[in-house]
C-alpha cells in the first residue's frame, strides 16, 4: 500500500495553484523596514515559502535576513515571526 503524504506541502496543489507564469520583477522585490505586506505564496518558488497557514495575513516588515525578510503577523493573541522570500510578499 502507499503512505498517505503527511509533509509540509500536504493539500496545497489547488490552494496555491497559479494559471500564469512568475514574471522576474517578483523575485526582486524591494521592502524597506517598517512597510505593511500581505503574505501571498507563490506555488512557482519553493524556497523561502511560509507555512500555508499564514496564507493572506498582513504584517509588518522588521529586518532583512540574507535574500528574505523577517515578517511580524499577529496569530490569535501571539505575534509570531515569519521569514519569507520576497515572491510570496506584496506590499499594502
Amino acid at each position: 500500500m502507499v503512505v498517505k503524504s503527511r509533509g509540509p506541502r500536504k493539500r496545497t496543489r489547488e490552494k496555491f495553484r497559479r494559471s500564469t507564469r512568475t514574471p522576474i520583477n517578483e523575485f526582486l522585490k524591494k521592502f524597506e523596514i517598517g512597510d505593511k505586506v500581505v503574505i501571498d505564496i507563490n506555488s512557482s518558488s519553493i524556497s523561502g515559502m511560509p507555512f500555508r497557514r499564514f496564507q493572506g495575513l498582513s504584517g509588518k516588515i522588521i529586518k532583512r535576513r540574507g535574500k528574505a525578510f523577517l515578517v511580524q503577523i499577529k496569530d490569535g493573541r501571539k505575534i509570531k515571526e515569519i521569514i519569507a522570500n520576497p515572491e510570496h510578499l506584496k506590499k499594502i
